[in-house]
């Protein structure tokens, strides 16, 4: 039995029509070859994605920026609305604090840390220059408040007291940083301390920092709200979150602010609203002012010319597929996440669905196995977005009679479901 790959094709979706498109869905298989003396087991889908879908951005995509670094996608569907030299490498300042908090955040969630966990304040920590929580040699803080240090005041000192109070020297954990950075696949991110102090060989990109506020966000629900904490008072001084679009764009809740000599004024936000969630990154900005007004700015620009369009949502049958020697004929390829497409809004997106997979699947099948992939392309020229399609049933494997008795019509008659 050769079993080939497939292709299914949406056509020509215009996925604003509701959930017709499920019934729009059209095969497009040949039928495979009569088989050899042996059931062969069907070819793995290929490890890596079509080039479209590899190639990087020009040095400039969406509308022009005073930022030196650009970078704004959404987050439901990973489309790249915005591309301003967002791979080049960039100093990021106090945003490098986004990576400490989620070495925290992820203790927590492992229950390896608690939010009255305290950690000692060291000579070197309250030393500490910048953007400070004040705190004092000596005293101990629970985690719950330096987070709020770290996130709402930005406190170098509140970093270093966590670094310390996690891996015995910021040094430590600065490498900690880095292997998380790699693992989250931010590949061109390298940390020499945890607060973004200046320090050589320290750098980041746009695109890796829009990475960790993706995952931070995904990650860990019940802590991201600390980055909505708007102002913070510690040893008797209250200080205001830097981030202004918490105040001045609607649904912003997140996440950090940077500024060095050498980096310019830089920001990591994040902003939903009706079911839409951007995720922006800028940096080198000439000062504080310009850093809210074009950070608002592009993220209304983001809201306002473009729109989501939903394929299928969570837990949808986007197909029906064939199944070998199996106890049913077909099974189910469904979505573990809702099959969006960004479109320019105001416009008729020609959203296609193709649903790639190895088949016929071969049982026996388990509910939950990926099976194969849909990718989504819209506008001419738009990155291709790919979902990972699952089982949504069990398929046992025929018996011995069974499995004879169709390999023997198959040899006869050829594939017939």
């Amino acid at each position: 039995m050769r079993l080939g790959k497939k292709s299914i094709v949406a056509a020509g979706l215009t996925i604003g029509l509701s959930m017709a498109v499920g019934a729009m869905v059209h095969a497009q298989q040949t039928p495979p070859a009569k088989p050899p003396g042996r059931v062969m087991k069907p070819a793995k889908l290929a490890s890596r994605p079509p080039a479209a879908t590899e190639a990087l951005p020009p040095s400039q995509i969406g509308i022009g920026t005073l930022a030196r670094q650009a970078y704004l996608i959404d987050a439901t569907t990973d489309t790249v609305l915005l591309f301003k030299d967002a791979d080049k490498p960039m100093v990021p300042s106090s945003m490098a604090k986004m990576m400490t908090i989620y070495i925290v955040f992820e203790e927590l969630k492992a229950g390896r840390l608690k939010l009255d966990t305290k950690f000692r304040v060291s000579e070197r920590a309250r030393a500490m220059g910048g953007s400070r929580m004040f705190v004092e040699v000596g005293s101990e803080i629970s985690v719950d408040d330096l987070i709020k240090g770290i996130i709402t005041l930005s406190g170098n000192d509140a970093c270093v007291v966590v670094a310390e109070g996690m891996s015995g020297t910021e040094d430590s954990f600065a490498a900690r940083m880095t292997r998380k950075a790699r693992e989250l696949g931010m590949a061109n991110s390298t940390f020499k301390n945890a607060s973004g102090w200046p320090a050589e060989g320290q750098l980041v990109t746009a695109r890796d920092m829009a990475t960790l506020a993706k995952r931070t966000i995904l990650d860990f629900p019940d802590h991201y709200r600390y980055y909505a904490v708007t102002e913070f008072a510690w040893n008797n001084i209250r200080q205001e979150n830097r981030n202004r679009l918490l105040n001045i764009t609607p649904g912003t809740d997140g996440l950090k602010t940077g500024h060095t000599e050498e980096a310019g004024y830089g920001l990591t936000a994040s902003t939903s609203r009706d079911g839409r969630r951007l995720i922006l990154v800028v940096n080198g900005l000439n000062d504080m002012r310009a850093r809210a007004s074009e950070s608002a700015r592009l993220t209304e620009w983001g809201f306002r010319e473009y729109t989501n369009r939903t394929a299928f949502r969570t837990g949808d049958t986007v197909l029906e597929v064939d199944v070998w020697l199996g106890e049913a004929k077909k099974v189910p390829l469904v979505t573990a996440r809702t099959i969006a497409a960004t479109v320019p809004a105001g416009q008729e997106g020609q959203v296609r669905v193709t649903v790639q997979y190895d088949g016929p699947v071969k049982a026996p099948i388990r509910r939950g196995d990926q099976i194969g992939k849909a990718v989504v392309t819209s506008a001419p020229g738009a990155r291709p977005v790919e979902y990972p399609l699952f089982a949504g049933a069990d398929v046992p494997r025929l018996g011995a009679l069974g499995r004879a008795v169709g390999v023997l019509r198959h040899y006869l008659f050829g594939w017939v479901g």
